[in-house]
């Protein structure tokens, strides 16, 4: 169902605001804070104000059309389109990259089976080293 359909079903229009947030959330590809995305729609938006971009992630998340997720310490949001993911973040340089939800699925499966444990594997950021930084730190030693 299309975003538009979706907003229409619960009530609500696709206004200005909405459309450019969702268009920007799924053509970037990357995870925005709320003030980026602020930034971006001002210049499309004319008199959007940042309040007005809050509230219209909250609607979205609340209608599952955005996935609000925090990378140490910052929320951030994507189109729900990407689906569940995980991410690997370079304590060097900050790069970030999307890990598929799938790869967690032994790790899920052994915290169940295990320990009795059934862990929410919705969004998960893990810290260390990307190849370009690995191979940096390899050849200081």
């Amino acid at each position: 169902m299309s975003c538009n359909n979706i907003l229409k079903a619960k009530g609500y229009r696709l206004t200005p605001q909405r459309r450019v947030i969702l268009d920007i959330l799924h053509h970037e590809g990357a995870h925005l804070t709320a003030d980026a995305l602020y930034e971006q729609v001002k210049d499309k938006v004319a008199g959007v104000d940042r309040s007005t971009v809050y509230r219209t992630l909250e609607l979205l998340e609340s209608l599952g059309l955005v996935v609000k997720a925090e990378i140490h310490g910052a929320h951030v949001y994507h189109h729900s389109e990407e689906g569940h993911h995980h991410h690997l973040k370079c304590r060097v340089c900050g790069k970030v990259a999307e890990l598929p939800e799938e790869s967690l699925e032994v790790l899920s499966k052994t915290l169940r089976d295990q320990y009795g444990f059934i862990a929410d594997m919705h969004h998960h950021v893990i810290t260390g080293l990307c190849p370009i930084c690995s191979q940096a730190e390899s050849t200081k030693h």
